[in-house]
């Protein structure tokens, strides 16, 4: 798909987010999804534009059985189903019952490596939280995040390459 297509489809997106928001900057995923999907069923959209989506359509319900089949603890000291999916990296899985022990090592491997990559995020997004709220502690006349990082924090427009977006 071209490089306008992709920005087609995401500006698709945004654009209806930003309709299904309410006063306070909220809105449902699952909302979000219906409209998006009334846009898409609705709107003369060109055939690159029905291609990515329809892309997009196939890869969401491939990932979604994939994650459906991710083993799971089924007992005691067992995550085997033999119809569950073992994700082994760069896109090739194999079904848990003719996993060898060389797949087993490479599941362990990508887990232990995924592992890694969130405990890294999640220890950002403590860290940030934390000081964010320690700032609403001491300054108790903002309210919205937006104040906090402009007055306390020092963010302008300038500061955060948006660009990534589109």
């Amino acid at each position: 798909m071209t490089d306008s297509t992709e920005l087609d489809l995401q500006r698709l997106v945004e654009d209806t987010a930003l309709e299904i928001t309410d006063a306070d900057g909220r809105f449902r995923k699952r909302d979000l999804v219906d409209a998006v999907r009334g846009k898409l069923g609705h709107q003369h959209l060109g055939p690159q534009t029905q291609s990515l989506a329809l892309d997009r359509l196939a890869e969401s319900a491939v990932t979604g059985f994939g994650d459906r089949r991710n083993p799971r603890r089924r007992g005691p000291g067992t995550l085997f189903h033999p119809d569950d999916i073992l994700k082994l990296g760069n896109g090739t899985w194999i079904w848990m019952k003719d996993a060898t022990d060389s797949d087993l090592v490479a599941w362990r491997r990508l887990s232990r490596r995924n592992r890694s990559y969130v405990d890294a995020a999640d220890n950002e997004v403590q860290d940030y939280t934390d000081d964010r709220l320690d700032a609403f502690r001491t300054n108790a006349d903002i309210v919205r995040l937006i104040d906090l990082e402009r007055h306390y924090f020092g963010w302008t427009a300038d500061s955060t390459e948006q660009s990534s977006l589109f």
